[in-house]
């Protein structure tokens, strides 16, 4: 997978995200604000508790717009073995066994997974431990994952 295919199904992916967010989170404030969820007692919740919802799912809307920006805006830079890994490089990491795994660094939305079987990429960012390793490292460095140690077989 080239990287300006997988941004794009990032960025794809996020514009789903976002929009099923914040249908979820419309949703969960006209349950918040219903009349017939209005408090009768001390005991009644389900208001203060859609609206708890409704909340959580506008900050995480707020996350998912932020991080769509970003991506609409990033630059794609191609590998420089002179600075290392860096924001938007493509990496394949290889562990003692031969397993591979592809990460994309970059700015916004860790954790994403795009694609399927040999072509899954998880999107990690910096801030993550393996992210704050990678950065700077070189084709054939190594970095650590718990106990595990992954090498650095190929950057794009």
């Amino acid at each position: 997978m080239d990287k300006t295919c997988l941004l794009a199904q990032i960025v794809a992916t996020l514009e789903h995200d976002q929009d099923v967010l914040t249908r979820a989170a419309q949703s969960a404030y006209e349950a918040a604000t219903a009349e017939e969820n209005i408090a009768e007692n001390k005991y009644d919740t389900l208001g203060l508790e859609a609206s708890y919802l409704a909340t959580g799912q506008a900050r995480r809307s707020a996350e998912i717009r932020k991080a769509l920006l970003t991506y609409q805006q990033l630059l794609l830079r191609d590998y420089d073995p002179a600075r290392g890994v860096q924001v938007s490089n493509l990496v394949t990491l290889e562990d003692e066994d031969g397993g591979q795994r592809r990460l994309f660094l970059g700015p916004e939305a860790a954790g994403l997974k795009i694609g399927a079987g040999d072509g899954l990429v998880t999107v990690i960012t910096p801030r993550s431990p393996l992210g704050q390793q990678m950065v700077g490292k070189k084709v054939d460095d190594e970095v650590s994952l718990g106990s595990q140690v992954l090498f650095i077989v190929d950057v794009a």
